[in-house]
């Protein structure tokens, strides 16, 4: 398999540096275990929890497994083992040297029902997402910067509406990058969560009912890029609310769905507070939906979320690498949206609005006007863009312009 260098990787050297635990964590075949190999060195010891006999011994003596004198124990897959925890805090507790451990997970360790103990002040939490297209094209990440100086290239060819609908349909799972054909990657797609559901979700959550979660994820992948309505999802798998909730945050736990919080740095009373859901791979969430590219091509709805979680994947990804930048999304009762707020430390924002068509006109950013005009009113730098699979950036008012979406790895 190729292997590609991923932005993350200088994030985890520098936090050994300076922090006791480093946590790699994200879905299972994002390449955590590949990333801790190439971090590791002459010094470094590797336990990986996939192996019998190594869980064996980490679940017989936690105290031996963990002693460390010295270089980088690599523990792969902490969440078969959560017994560690509260036994490298004891160490860690005693030796504060810097990178004494390195931990990759496939369920946020936050989430298991077992940890009782908290890393808090000695962890470094750092999060492998799957595949972006600048990493695969090893491209540095720059859109960020780009959009806060309001300069973009004036054209950026190559990726028309089919293309980008090909990247989105791929998703960025490593092993999908060796498969061509739409139905390989789909039968990839569903031996993987096959696999996800067996091994490990008994980790994380009191599962009794498969057939009810299995329709759930169907669901919640139709829901991305939207604002879930828990009460007709309960109704439709039978499940009641707590159950249901309980489902939900397994899944987010397992990193298949995240949700977006709202910008509510306002005092407009009209102004929502709900999070948005999104799918984590869009390959993965067309595999599940039973999408085919063609016809959601034609479906303005389904392309539309297609493309705005495609989106979405990829402004995340460069928003985990920097503590500058935060992720959000407005919307407000008069049902005036911005698809996506991205605050600077300095508190200089940009909103990102997604098209899926190669066509912009002034209509696409009339909520960006507004909310510059009624809510920022001058008191904070704000640049307006909205994403679309054209080829031109385009100026349209004052701080406002039309991007192609190949600009966010272009």
């Amino acid at each position: 398999m190729t292997d590609y260098p991923r932005w993350r990787s200088n994030n985890v050297k520098e936090a050994l540096k300076t922090r006791r635990v480093v946590v790699i964590s994200g879905a299972r075949q994002t390449g955590k275990t590949t990333l801790a190999k190439e971090i590791r060195d002459k010094n470094s010891v590797f336990m990986p929890l996939d192996k019998k006999n190594i869980l064996a011994a980490a679940l017989e003596d936690p105290t031996g497994f963990v002693k460390n004198e010295s270089g980088t124990m690599i523990i792969d897959e902490i969440q078969k083992a959560p017994g560690l925890i509260p036994e490298i805090k004891y160490v860690v507790d005693n030796d504060r040297r810097p990178g004494q451990y390195l931990l990759t997970g496939s369920a946020n360790i936050k989430s298991l029902p077992s940890v009782s103990e908290s890393l808090a002040g000695r962890v470094k939490n750092i999060r492998l997402r799957p595949l972006t297209q600048g990493e695969v094209l090893r491209k540095k990440p720059s859109f960020l910067e780009l959009a806060f100086a309001g300069e973009f290239p004036k054209k950026i060819s190559g990726y028309d509406k089919d293309a980008i609908f090909d990247l989105a349909f791929r998703g960025g799972y490593p092993e999908i990058m060796l498969l061509n054909a739409q139905k390989e990657r789909k039968d990839w797609h569903r031996d993987y969560l096959d696999t996800l559901i067996a091994r490990d979700l008994n980790d994380i959550a009191n599962i009794k009912r498969y057939s009810a979660l299995q329709e759930l994820i169907k669901i919640l992948a139709s829901w991305s890029g939207k604002f879930m309505n828990l009460p007709p999802i309960c109704t439709a798998l039978g499940l009641s609310k707590p159950t249901a909730e309980s489902y939900i945050n397994a899944l987010k736990a397992l990193y298949l769905f995240e949700q977006v919080p709202p910008w509510i740095k306002t005092d407009y009373e009209r102004v929502g507070r709900s999070p948005k859901t999104y799918a984590t791979d869009t390959g993965l969430m067309a595999s599940v939906l039973g999408w085919h590219k063609n016809e959601v091509m034609l479906n303005t709805d389904r392309a539309g979320k297609l493309m705005e979680t495609f989106v979405f994947q990829e402004l995340a990804a460069q928003i985990d690498l920097s503590s500058d930048y935060s992720l959000y999304q407005y919307r407000d009762r008069k049902g005036r949206e911005i698809d996506f707020i991205i605050e600077r430390e300095d508190e200089a924002l940009v909103g990102v609005e997604v098209k899926s068509g190669h066509n912009v006109s002034n209509e696409d950013f009339e909520p960006q006007i507004w909310f510059k005009e009624n809510i920022i009113k001058g008191a904070r730098s704000y640049i307006g863009i909205v994403l679309y699979s054209g080829e031109h950036t385009l100026s349209f008012a004052e701080g406002m312009l039309a991007v192609p979406i190949a600009a966010l790895w272009g």
